[in-house]
């Protein structure tokens, strides 16, 4: 752009050959029309010969004062500019975005093509500068994404409507080189997590005892306000593979997406235990249990009739020679407290909000509890659950059994708690009480049979695939006190034979009188009862009662090794009763079902969930105040 100054010679705006004096203020007033470019280009050549005698190249003058008329504006030129370079400059500095300074840019400007065929003014390649760089450093504070996206966008996009329309601007807009956005250079490191092509294992680590929930979810809230789909640290915890990335980003989920065609494939052999679509079939089996095994934990105790509970169930559930906590939980009590529904808390209080309570069933002092992890319980059927009295009196329901019985995936279940009659020469009487059980035990009433050709009417632990049977059966060894414990003393390392030779149990198992099918682990702990409350010593009292086990857990299946046994014991330091409570682990072989089954929907007790949780920060939280109140009356003591 010329202007013409006071003696009608054109003055051309151009950028100083001196980075540091770019901008020079000339306060000569503007004069005189604007005449076409051509006319310049000759008028400048014959003045320069004009005034010399000789052709020389011709030197710019310094930019001219703007008419006073056309702006508002306070100051000198000089002072507006020399402001704009140092706030230019204190952007580039605190934005760590910005790698050019403002002398590079007067340089792109300067050595980049003009499609117009004019010469942009330093004043505009400043104006230039400056609107560029502001944008970069306001976007310069979100994302490494919206810093990208920002720095992409022209001044002139960015500008108000009301500065849109300075020519001056547009042109050094047209001569601004814009860069595309910056890439990665090297490789991006691999991702650790794969959420399909590694092994889910179904059993969960033991995690800390208690947490505070509250500050975990108040902490994972803000993280998720934070944070932006749009931003590459949503990656940070999705799995490496290429199937959950590509699920991430069109459903935002880890779940493995599915192709429109799949959905419009239909086959007649859908829900049955061979098609794909089966709700507990083959597939959704081996994504949960890779080997078909489910682990179950059994535990059985007969407390006294005991009001008062253990402080601390840990070592009854949670014990700490366990690497893995188990899928299933069951319970089973005998002459249990008379504060049924106190027992249950305390069991979800232990077992904290990784588990639920399945189903609960109880006859007379007799609790039998289920309990299952909670992403599990949408694959357990409905539950069934019935009981035996085996006493002559049915109002006294003190001898018995309440049994339970549920479907997970396509393996069908029974649970047993059972509490025979006591007396150590009563062995005929203890296998009627088993008799009378397995015949008027009705289960399963309306969950389908997974094998009704190996299912016996008079018997109820032919009618499912895996059977748990525990409880109080009250066979005693065939030996005297004085005897059984000279044997007892004698053994060495756990092993219980020599004294299972004389257990009234084993015998009558071996001779198919009771328990036909079934099967025990093999025992290395010591006689479970009689003891002294509160002590680890036999019965003292004037009956003399000789040590027995008289708790046990046996089991039995369909198929050949569908249940293996992980660990079979008694559990010490529990001593609020005569007996001491007899625990087993097991993993048990799971088979893929059909949708036949009628699944229980998720129900479980919800009231009992949170009143455990709750228990659970409350102790959580007096510990910590305990704690704290004895490290400040140390500090005093020191003081």
């Amino acid at each position: 752009m010329t202007e013409n100054g006071e003696d009608g010679g054109v003055h051309q705006q151009s950028e100083a050959p001196d980075k540091k004096d770019s901008v020079v203020n000339d306060s000569r007033p503007l004069k005189g029309p604007l005449v076409d470019v051509k006319q310049q280009n000759d008028a400048l050549k014959l003045t320069a010969r004009n005034k010399e005698g000789e052709l020389i190249p011709y030197q710019p003058r310094p930019p001219l004062l703007p008419k006073q008329t056309k702006s508002k504006r306070s100051g000198s030129v000089e002072e507006t500019v020399r402001n704009r370079r140092l706030r230019n400059s204190q952007e580039s500095l605190s934005d760590p975005a910005e790698t050019g300074s403002s002398t590079d840019s007067l340089k792109e400007d300067q050595a980049g093509p003009n499609p117009g065929g004019f010469i942009v003014s330093n004043a505009a390649a400043v104006r230039n500068q400056d609107s560029s760089a502001r944008p970069l450093s306001a976007t310069s504070t979100g994302s490494p994404v919206f810093r990208e996206r920002g720095s992409s966008l022209s001044d002139y996009e960015r500008r108000p409507h009301s500065q849109q329309s300075d020519p001056t601007d547009q042109q050094a807009r047209s001569t601004k080189v814009r860069l595309s956005p910056v890439q990665p250079t090297g490789r991006l490191p691999a991702l650790e997590k794969s959420f399909v092509s590694a092994t889910l294992r179904a059993a969960n680590r033991i995690d800390r005892d208690c947490l505070d929930y509250a500050v975990l979810a108040r902490e994972k809230l803000g993280e998720r306000l934070h944070r932006n789909l749009s931003d590459s640290r949503l990656l940070e915890n999705m799995g490496s593979d290429s199937a959950s990335v590509n699920s991430m980003r069109s459903t935002y989920s880890v779940l493995s997406p599915i192709r429109p065609q799949d959905v419009r494939n239909r086959s007649f052999l859908e829900g049955s235990v061979l098609g794909s679509g089966a709700l507990l079939g083959a597939e959704e089996l081996d994504r949960y249990f890779p080997e078909r095994r489910v682990g179950v934990y059994v535990a059985t105790w007969n407390m006294q009739g005991e009001r008062g509970l253990p402080v601390n169930l840990d070592d009854l559930l949670l014990p700490t020679d366990s690497e893995f906590a188990q899928d299933f939980y069951i319970i089973g009590v005998q002459e249990g407290c008379p504060d049924r529904r106190e027992w249950e808390t305390r069991l979800q209080e232990t077992l904290g909000p990784y588990y639920v309570m399945l189903y609960a069933a109880s006859h007379g002092v007799l609790y039998l509890t289920v309990f299952v992890r909670r992403d599990l319980i949408w694959f357990c059927s409905e539950v069934e659950h019935a009981t035996v009295t085996t006493r002559i009196i049915s109002q006294i329901k003190t001898k018995g059994a309440v049994g339970i019985a549920f479907t997970f995936f396509g393996t069908s279940f029974l649970f047993i708690t059972s509490h025979f009659t006591s007396g150590d020469a009563k062995v005929y009487e203890r296998i009627l009480d088993y008799n009378k059980i397995i015949e008027a035990l009705a289960l399963p009433k309306g969950l389908p049979d997974t094998n009704p050709y190996r299912s016996t009417p008079s018997d109820v632990t032919t009618r499912f695939d895996q059977v748990f049977w525990f409880g109080d059966f009250n066979f005693r060894l065939c030996k005297d006190r004085g005897e059984v414990e000279t044997i007892m003393n004698r053994t060495t390392g756990g092993d219980m034979g020599p004294l299972l030779e004389h257990d009234q149990l084993s015998k009558e198992m071996k001779e198919g009188s009771i328990f036909k099918g079934f099967q025990e682990a093999q025992i290395h702990f010591p006689p479970t009862y009689k003891f002294d409350v509160g002590c680890d010593v036999y019965d003292t009292t004037s009956k003399q009662r000789t040590p027995s086990f008289t708790d046990r857990i046996l089991f039995r299946n369909r198929q050949a090794d569908d249940i293996k046994v992980v660990k079979y014991s008694n559990c010490s330091s529990i001593k609020t009763s005569d007996h001491r409570p007899v625990i087993g682990v097991f993993q048990v072989k799971l088979r893929p079902g059909r949708d036949n089954i009628p699944l229980g929907a998720g129900q479980f007790d919800r009231g009992l969930y949170l009143e455990g949780i709750r228990r659970r920060i409350n102790r959580e939280l007096k510990r910590r105040e305990a704690m704290k109140n004895q490290g400040s009356s140390t500090i005093c003591a020191i003081s």
